[in-house]
């Protein structure tokens, strides 16, 4: 007769939790709070003064033009990051999962750029597309004549931030992509060929929806990026400029913080990113969660 094992002990798994909840809660949980703290008060600079004003700041930041623009900047720039860069890291992935001479040669060219920081990343389109000293611009001044000023202009500074943006965090997609590809079996597609489907029809019918659970995972991971994984490349390449055209949620909180050492405002705004990120990844849960089905 087969015996169970039974565990009367009832503190010992709390005790041996206890580490992980520690520092969950000093890391996570206490920060959160103290930001939310703060963003009640009015702080002098470097702290040394404080105003309760309940919630004053975030009225302010919602009666600001700035901080609205900022907002509707920030939701071009991550929509435009997700969507290109989900769409882009997939169609690499594709090509990237034949069987070709060379492939890991062009595997790791298309990889490498998610080994860059950010920093760097920026520094490198920064001498891309300076408007004075950039190559592109050395070709397009003998090619057409012209020299596009693509980090003094709004909507081209924009543009340019989000193709960086979106090109730094293509080696992350295609790596997750292209490692759920060859989970597919080869014999299903193999299947849906004899049976008469061409190539797309077996890529939307088929490969298309396996890939539903990393697609779904990677549009979080993205939203996640984009808007708060950027601040670097902004900060080498535009600081926000010019003329505030890509000062993004993120960027906006620096400045607030660490220019103009407005720590109550700052920590407003932190709850509001925040909770803007939370309330985008629980839309996403309702909604695009939906198709995804996990074999």
């Amino acid at each position: 007769m087969e015996q169970k094992s039974t565990y009367d002990n009832k503190i010992l798994p709390y005790f041996l939790m206890a580490p992980s909840f520690i520092i969950i809660g000093y890391f996570l949980f206490y920060p959160t709070f103290e930001t939310f703290r703060l963003s009640l008060y009015r702080l002098g600079p470097f702290g040394i003064k404080k105003l309760f004003i309940k919630f004053e700041n975030f009225i302010d930041l919602f009666t600001s033009a700035d901080y609205l623009h900022s907002f509707n900047i920030s939701f071009i720039f991550s929509f435009s990051v997700v969507v290109f860069g989900l769409a882009i890291s997939l169609a690499l992935a594709v090509l990237i999962n034949r069987k070709i001479g060379g492939i890991n040669f062009y595997r790791a060219a298309l990889i490498w750029p998610y080994a860059l920081s950010p920093a760097i990343a920026g520094a490198l389109w920064v001498f891309l597309f300076d408007s004075s000293a950039g190559y592109l611009n050395y070709f397009f001044s003998i090619l057409l004549n012209v020299k596009p000023k693509w980090l003094t202009s709004g909507s081209l500074a924009l543009f340019v931030v989000t193709a960086a943006a979106t090109w730094k965090n293509l080696g992350y997609n295609i790596i997750l992509f292209l490692a759920s590809l060859q989970t597919i079996p080869d014999d299903i597609l193999e299947a849906a060929g004899i049976d008469g489907a061409n190539r797309f029809q077996i890529f939307w019918k088929i490969t298309f929806p396996l890939l539903s659970p990393m697609t779904f995972f990677l549009l979080i991971m993205n939203l996640i990026y984009s808007y708060f994984g950027s601040f670097g490349l902004i900060h080498v390449m535009t600081e926000g400029g010019p003329a505030n055209a890509t000062n993004i949620l993120i960027y906006e909180l620096y400045q607030e913080a660490f220019i103009n050492h407005n720590a109550g405002l700052a920590a407003a705004e932190s709850m509001i990113l925040f909770s803007l990120v939370v309330i985008l990844t629980f839309l996403q849960f309702r909604t695009s969660g939906r198709g995804v089905h996990y074999q």
